[in-house]
């Protein structure tokens, strides 16, 4: 069972998270500036015993435990809003069964560098957590009575077929109470879990699933969401994927048009398509563009004052409806924005003109490799004759041993260029590494 933080309590350092890890992950809380945690895992069978290890600690640190149980990675952090406290998801949202590691959140925002620091130096030894009186474990109340309020403003009735795939994950009850109270016209897949099947096959890392189902169905729409249910991917019902930014695009106009996007500005990355970026400015919506990561995300909306921001996968954060990711919550804001404009999802998007763009990854453990100065140096020469039209990147995974190279450019042909001269440089760089 591999350790993945996610925006990683210590990233990758560990190659297991043990029962005695976990309890002094709960047990650092105390440091934390919380009496009381909110627990709550996805449908992994190790997310078990990472639960009763982590309670564990914090109990034995003084704090009292509330064990919300299989939950939604966005029902949990809605708890801690409204419990004013902190909360610990067990997950590893999009990847495979055999991964598991967590979230830490505090008040609905996840950790900061600082708080991540005192549970490294806790779990390390480097601090020591005082003696007290041991905690209480509260008893269990369904979250979703609370959770189903971040609704309550545009929630209704829609007439159109949906299909939602749930990644056999945390998202099933959340998806499943809310959807149910949009559509009468439903089906679900991907919602049998059994401890080794979450993401398998399934959910927004495997969008050919939703997509076959909605074209063979004659679906209006489908969605597929991650193991932990804060992104999602939509397709329409000719089974085109309508990623992140497409979905953000279509917020910001709606919240433009309603006079709720503060100082008309969106935050994507720079993984986005530079098509969205001229489809938001012919709007008169500006754009920054921040590294890789919710974390990055959220701080440049923060400088900003955005209310709109998010990732191409999925990963959308808008602060109209909450102030953390939620595919669910963004799911059925789309429904509600189909309803009240009386369209198919592809007319909100048609003036959109995408940029062939293309995703290659190199599998190796050398992933330092990307601050080499070959390849910094032929990164920047390659942007340089890009100019304004297109873009390359050449970054780390941050959860897997991949290298991943990006490129987007006006003609296919150009793209392949890009991606064939980097992968070709990291190659020859990997060969005499082996020699």
């Amino acid at each position: 069972m591999k350790y993945f933080g996610t925006d990683g309590i210590r990233g990758l350092a560990y190659e297991f998270i043990t029962e005695s890890l976990a309890y002094s992950v709960g047990k650092s809380l105390r440091l934390l500036d919380t009496d009381k945690v909110i627990v709550s895992r996805d449908t992994r069978e190790s997310g078990h015993m990472i639960v009763k290890a982590i309670k564990k600690g914090c109990l034995d640190a003084g704090l009292d435990v509330l064990d919300i149980d299989i939950q939604a990675t966005p029902v949990l952090a809605y708890m801690t809003v409204k419990e004013q406290c902190m909360g610990i998801m067990v997950t590893a949202s999009h990847n495979p069964y055999q991964d598991n590691g967590i979230k830490v959140f505090d008040k609905g925002f996840k950790s900061t560098p600082n708080q991540e620091t005192v549970i490294e130096q806790v779990i390390d030894g480097a601090i020591r957590v005082p003696e007290t009186s041991r905690g209480h474990e509260l008893e269990y109340q369904n979250p979703l009575m609370e959770y189903t309020h971040l609704y309550d403003d545009f929630l209704g009735k829609s007439n159109l077929k949906i299909a939602l795939d749930l990644a056999n994950g945390a998202g099933i009850k959340n998806a499943k109470h809310i959807f149910r109270q949009i559509s009468n016209d439903l089906e679900f897949i991907g919602d049998n879990p059994n401890g080794t099947n979450i993401n398998l096959g399934v959910g927004s890392t495997h969008m050919n699933t939703v997509i076959d189902f909605v074209k063979q169905n004659k679906f209006d729409i489908g969605f597929a969401f991650d193991g932990d249910g804060d992104r999602v991917l939509t397709c329409d019902n000719e089974g085109k994927i309508i990623d992140g930014d497409l979905m953000i695009y279509i917020f910001a106009c709606y919240l433009k048009e309603k006079g709720k996007l503060n100082n008309d500005i969106v935050v994507l990355t720079k993984m986005s398509n530079m098509g969205i970026v001229e489809a938001l400015k012919k709007q008169g919506i500006n754009t920054v563009l921040t590294d890789i990561g919710d974390k990055y995300v959220i701080q440049a909306m923060s400088s900003y004052d955005a209310v709109i921001g998010g990732e191409n996968s999925g990963h959308v954060i808008n602060k109209e409806l909450f102030i953390s990711g939620d595919g669910v919550l963004n799911a059925a804001y789309l429904v509600h924005i189909l309803e009240e404009k009386q369209c198919r999802v592809q007319d909100l998007i048609q003036d959109i003109v995408i940029y062939p763009d293309r995703l290659h990854n190199i599998k190796t453990e050398h992933k330092d490799l990307v601050n080499h100065p070959e390849i910094v140096s032929l990164v920047e020469a390659i942007q340089y004759e890009l100019k304004d039209h297109g873009k390359v990147l050449v970054r780390a995974s941050g959860t897997e041993p991949l290298i991943r190279i990006s490129a987007s450019a006006k003609t296919e042909d150009k793209v392949d260029e890009i991606i064939n001269r980097i992968r070709s440089a990291l190659e020859q760089l990997l060969k005499g590494m082996e020699k």
